[in-house]
């Protein structure tokens, strides 16, 4: 007879009187499929479908949603600037997870980044949100918020950037950065916000600073950071949209037998 550990080591009984080489050889065979012998990693930068490895032991899961997009400035005259806000990163989560509680496939999916924030004459838009990133039920995390749009401004004012996301499914659970706000110092210099940063993967990306001219705002860095918002400085005259924000990821890593 033949007990077992509760991490599925046999062991004999003292009744038990098979020859000493085959416990050790039942020993070494049970040892070899409970120990951690290869690294499996899979990054999705686009959702699709995770198929687990053979010999799976631990799946660790990693999302990041999508950043949100900078805001629009419209037109502006000769005693006039505007600056948007940029969009706020996706949030992150991880979770570590027996490989017996996940299926034999799971459905990933990539939150995409938000759109720059559109500007057409006297109007300007906000930046969009960023889509939420999952991996099944098993992980989660929802994409930052978009920049607010820069008004016409003659005076000194500020305008906010967009909220992040925020991990919502998992063990650890992190938020991303605030898109930074737009500024406007007596009509010039305008400042734009700063693209907030993806989870605790996205960098930061900066707004253009301009005086006496029009820039969009920069895309955001990837993963799910926010994209940045756009300027018109004194005189500038032109409208123009926010940068978009970046998509996220999922990144799978299983570790095998």
């Amino acid at each position: 007879m033949t007990q077992q550990t509760s991490k599925g080591i046999t062991y004999p009984e003292s009744s038990d009187h098979t020859r000493i080489w085959e416990h050790v050889q039942t020993l070494a065979e049970d040892a070899d499929s409970i120990i951690i012998g290869d690294v499996d990693v899979q990054r999705f930068d686009s959702s699709g479908t995770w198929n687990k490895p053979a010999g799976a032991l631990i799946v660790v899961v990693e999302v990041v949603g999508g950043g949100g997009g900078g805001g629009g400035v419209p037109d502006t005259s000769g005693s006039q600037a505007s600056a948007a806000g940029g969009g706020g990163g996706g949030g992150y989560a991880k979770r570590t997870l027996p490989a017996s509680d996940v299926g034999s496939s799971v459905s990933v999916t990539v939150g995409t980044g938000g759109a720059g924030g559109t500007a057409s004459g006297a109007s300007a838009n906000a930046g969009s949100n960023g889509g939420s990133s999952s991996f099944g039920s098993h992980c989660a995390a929802s994409g930052g918020t978009g920049g607010s749009p820069g008004l016409q401004s003659g005076t000194t004012q500020a305008i906010g950037g967009g909220s992040p996301g925020i991990g919502t499914t998992g063990d650890i659970l992190l938020r991303g950065m605030e898109g930074g706000n737009g500024v406007v110092i007596s009509a010039a210099p305008a400042f734009t916000g700063t693209g907030g940063g993806g989870g605790v993967l996205g960098a930061t990306r900066r707004g253009p600073a301009v005086t006496a001219s029009a820039a969009a705002g920069t895309t955001g860095f990837a993963p799910g950071g926010g994209g940045g918002g756009a300027v018109s400085g004194t005189g500038a005259g032109s409208a123009v949209a926010g940068g978009a924000g970046a998509d996220g990821c999922v990144i799978v890593t299983t570790y095998t037998a």
